[in-house]
């Protein structure tokens, strides 16, 4: 995980967010990297974006427990209100999905690009900056994680997937293309 720089000193509430942060961290490259993936494109996303999502709302929850910032409360409330969403939507239509096979080499080809644009992800978001403040801490968090999205699902829509499920990339592509805006907006408004 991260080291902290020893000449920083951080409050309970920061130290303790961190932590939990750590845990949540863990659980979503677990459920990521060891999904039970198939000979169908469209399930792989499915079963690995659920983690990554499952993962958002939980950071989201986690940085409501402390911030008293009105912008950041409503962007982890949106967060949890889309994700939670996207979910369901995922969930509903994983047996259909499932139901579409690639080709071995489209398959080793995809998984190869995604291995990439998670380790990135991952490298990214356990070597996030951590300061004193868990508004800065969450938002150097959720921008790696969202950007890491962005990239999976743009990526994901360059091959043959199920129909139902282009709707919902183009979706995450947008909304989080948006959270990422105004996450850039409030670190600077913070002086993060």
């Amino acid at each position: 995980m991260r080291e902290n720089n020893a000449c920083c000193e951080f409050s309970n509430n920061t130290q303790t967010y961190l932590k939990d942060f750590s845990c949540i961290l863990d659980r979503m490259i677990k459920g990521m990297t060891c999904a039970d993936l198939n000979n169908s494109i469209s399930h792989n996303f499915i079963v690995q974006m659920i983690p990554h999502h499952k993962a958002a709302i939980k950071m989201s929850e986690n940085i409501l427990k402390y911030t008293t910032n009105i912008t950041l409360q409503n962007i982890a409330c949106n967060i949890i209100k889309e994700q939670t969403q996207s979910i369901a939507d995922m969930e509903s239509i994983l047996s259909c999905c499932s139901a579409q096979t690639d080709s071995a080499q489209n398959l080793n080809e995809y998984q190869d690009r995604v291995s990439k644009i998670f380790d990135r992800m991952f490298c990214r978001m356990k070597e996030a900056k951590t300061v004193n403040s868990v508004n800065c801490n969450f938002l150097f968090e959720m921008l790696p994680h969202h950007e890491g999205a962005v990239a999976f699902s743009e990526t994901t829509l360059e091959y043959c997937i199920c129909p139902e499920l282009k709707s919902i990339l183009n979706s995450i592509i947008t909304s989080q293309k948006r959270g990422i805006c105004q996450m850039k907006e409030l670190v600077d408004r913070l002086n993060c």
